[in-house]
């Protein structure tokens, strides 16, 4: 397994990132399996894992806290806040009130003193970047946290946020966790751009494309919507809309790139992050060991120049086949009053 330094942290990470939002119910639902897999996955070298708070509702990180019973000093532990856990108001976003308590609830299901990196799982426009940025600050000097990130935000409110920290004298941003592959690299444009220029550590996320560059999901091949990942957004897989026919046009064509160079196809695309200087490490999500062996196979597999030009051919540098982010969306293109002038100031001219 490589090593790398995470961003200006001085922390050293795995080059891939075990990612645990398949465990739990929304994935695997079997704790001892889950945790035989994390257990395999740090024997394997990994030492970075990835979860939240809202992943299968706080299951995700109890199997964590169960895997690292006697194994927490060997792991980079991260985590996020921001997605609402419960009913009532106040159970969400990025306000002061909301992380002190989730930071709580994050420590105690994962049986841990401290969180490596906490991350802000979205933008929060109805809380001030500062407010956020003060209460993370507060928890780094409680210990409580040693650095903390942003994740799946644009690279305007990244630059706000550093802006924020100088002026304020807080604490920054020191990671970013972005969505990055073969079929949506469009944060190569200004996202991994500026992350490099603050010295940002980046851990990114779905190099398999929500499953598209898994290898089951293939041109000519029947799409069952009613299950798996499908069903949970059927739009994204269902063969009859145009977008979706391109996305399996371009995966027959990364497929034969794979073929050519001697590996499969989930190789390539987890191997593909990696070869962009602003990567730090990839986070690969496995439900199953199958799965998790299959994706550290390609663990050593570096890319030279020509493949490289190769994808680029086919996928275009900081173009994306399909909106990545299917939990996130703009204010600014949501909501339409955002990006209308009202009736009687269009009619006077």
């Amino acid at each position: 397994m490589r090593y790398r330094v995470l961003g200006g942290t001085g922390i050293e990470v795995s080059a891939y990132c075990l990612g645990t939002m398949m465990f739990g119910a929304v994935g695997n639902p079997d704790h001892d399996d889950c945790v035989r897999i994390i257990h395999a996955a740090l024997d394997r070298g990994i030492n970075f894992i990835d979860t939240a708070d809202m992943y299968s509702a706080g299951e995700s990180e109890e199997i964590v806290g169960k895997a690292l019973q006697d194994r927490r000093d060997e792991v980079v532990l991260a985590t996020k806040v921001h997605f609402r856990m419960g009913e009532g108001p106040n159970r969400s976003g990025n306000s002061r009130r909301w992380i002190i308590k989730e930071v709580e609830e994050s420590l105690r299901r994962l049986r841990t003193d401290w969180i490596d990196i906490y991350q802000v799982h979205r933008p929060d426009h109805t809380t001030d970047i500062e407010e956020t940025l003060s209460a993370l600050s507060d928890l780094v000097h409680q210990g409580k946290i040693r650095a903390f990130g942003c994740s799946s935000f644009p690279a305007e409110e990244i630059v706000e946020a550093h802006h924020v920290s100088e002026r304020r004298a807080l604490l920054r941003f020191r990671t970013e966790q972005p969505p990055y592959s073969l079929l949506a690299r469009g944060v190569e444009t200004s996202v991994l751009p500026v992350c490099q220029r603050y010295g940002m550590g980046v851990l990114t996320w779905s190099p398999l494309a929500s499953g598209f560059l898994s290898g089951a999901y293939r041109k000519g091949r029947p799409i069952d919507l009613s299950t798996g990942r499908a069903a949970l957004n059927p739009a994204r897989f269902d063969p009859a809309i145009p977008e979706n026919v391109a996305k399996l046009e371009t995966v027959e064509k990364l497929a034969l790139l794979a073929d050519s160079i001697g590996c499969s196809l989930p190789q390539l695309a987890v191997a593909f992050p990696l070869a962009h200087p602003a990567v730090s490490s990839v986070i690969i999500g496995p439900r199953t060991m199958d799965q998790l062996e299959g994706l550290l196979k390609g663990g050593a597999l570096t890319l030279d120049d020509d493949t490289l030009d190769q994808i680029d051919d086919i996928v275009p540098p900081g173009s994306n086949q399909y909106h990545p982010d299917g939990a996130w969306r703009a204010p600014a293109l949501v909501d339409v009053a955002r990006r209308r002038r009202p009736l009687a100031e269009r009619a006077a001219g």
